[in-house]
C-alpha cells in the first residue's frame, strides 16, 4: 500500500490514535484541545483513514474501537521524504542549511547531528 499524504484533521486524529495505541470515537475526541470537535466530525475523519488504510477497526456490535496500522514512524519517514524532496531537492544538507539558517537548531541539537554524522562514518 502507497502512503498518502494527510490533511491537518486527518493528521490530528492520527497523533491521538498514534498515542492512544486503540480507542474509540469519544476517547479520541476526549484527547483533542478545547473546542472539542462534534462527534460526528471526529467519526467521520477516522473513517476517511480506514478508507485510506491508516485506520481498522474492531466491532462491538455497533461500536467501533479503531486502531492505527500505519506506524508513526513510516507516516514520520514518508512524510520527511515528501518534505525533503519537495522543497530541498532531495538533499538532507540543504534541509538542514534551512533549518540552521531560520535558528530552528541550537547548539546542543547540531551537536547530536555531528555525532550521528561521526557514528556514520564509523
Amino acid at each position: 500500500m502507497e502512503l498518502r499524504e494527510l490533511t491537518k484533521a486527518e493528521e490530528e486524529i492520527m497523533q491521538q490514535l498514534w498515542t492512544l495505541e486503540k480507542a474509540f470515537v469519544k476517547d479520541v475526541i476526549a484527547q483533542l484541545p478545547v473546542p472539542k470537535p462534534a462527534y460526528n466530525t471526529v467519526s467521520t475523519i477516522i473513517r476517511i483513514l480506514e478508507q485510506k488504510g491508516f485506520v481498522d477497526h474492531l466491532a462491538y456490535g455497533k461500536t467501533y474501537e479503531y486502531f492505527p496500522i500505519v506506524s508513526k514512524n513510516k507516516y514520520r519517514k514518508f512524510a520527511s521524504n515528501k518534505l525533503m524532496q519537495s522543497y530541498f531537492n532531495g538533499s538532507v544538507g540543504q534541509m538542514v542549511s534551512y533549518f540552521v539558517e531560520e535558528e530552528k537548531i541550537d547548539i546542543k541539537d547540531a551537536d547530536e547531528l555531528m555525532k550521528l554524522i561521526e557514528k556514520m562514518k564509523d
